[in-house]
């Protein structure tokens, strides 16, 4: 059995969850969320304030989806309670980036600026010229959204030049020595 789907999701006082046949629906403060799952691996039980995820059976596909529903069902109560967001660093010479109404113009060493439009869900706030801050309350969109925006101009190795996520290592190489006479 999956550790994860073991535990119960602890549901917040705020947060108001709908289980149908084979949907459930969080509706929290920032927004309402809806997934569907296969009624044929899964139930889903209500206790309290607390909502657990049984497997139908003990075959390895049910198994794998007890835990990857128990954390979809986690991720969306965590998105309508609190919200998600990932912060990004643009490092390098003249790179920057600003909001132009709800579009985001990003200035990443190419001769016409990128423009990002943000997509449904997703709130993009730049609080100073080289951090972009993506928020919302689906924890996939929002990964999507920052991985999009990376994507305009990937880190490079030597000077680690580009867009990163902020907690992003980047493996840096050495350059070209300089090449010494032979005899």
């Amino acid at each position: 059995m999956s550790r994860i789907g073991k535990k119960p999701i602890n549901i917040p006082v705020d947060v108001e969850i709908k289980i149908d046949k084979d949907s459930i629906s969080v509706k929290g403060k920032l927004g309402e969320l809806s997934q569907k799952f296969d009624n044929t691996s899964i139930k889903l039980s209500m206790e309290s304030s607390r909502l657990i995820v049984i497997p139908v059976s003990s075959s390895n596909e049910n198994r794998a989806k007890y835990g990857l529903y128990r954390s979809l069902i986690n991720n969306m109560v965590i998105g309508v309670s609190s919200g998600f967001s990932k912060v990004l660093k643009i490092v390098g010479v003249g790179y920057r980036a600003s909001k132009k109404g709800n579009n985001l113009e990003v200035l990443a060493g190419y001769s016409n600026p990128v423009i990002v439009s943000p997509l449904e869900g997703i709130f993009l706030d730049v609080p100073d010229n080289t951090t972009i801050v993506v928020t919302g309350i689906d924890k996939q969109v929002v990964g999507e959204m920052a991985a999009k925006i990376r994507s305009i101009r990937e880190p490079e190795p030597y000077k680690g030049k580009g867009i990163k996520y902020e907690d992003e290592i980047i493996r840096r190489k050495v350059g070209k020595a300089a090449i010494t006479s032979g005899t």
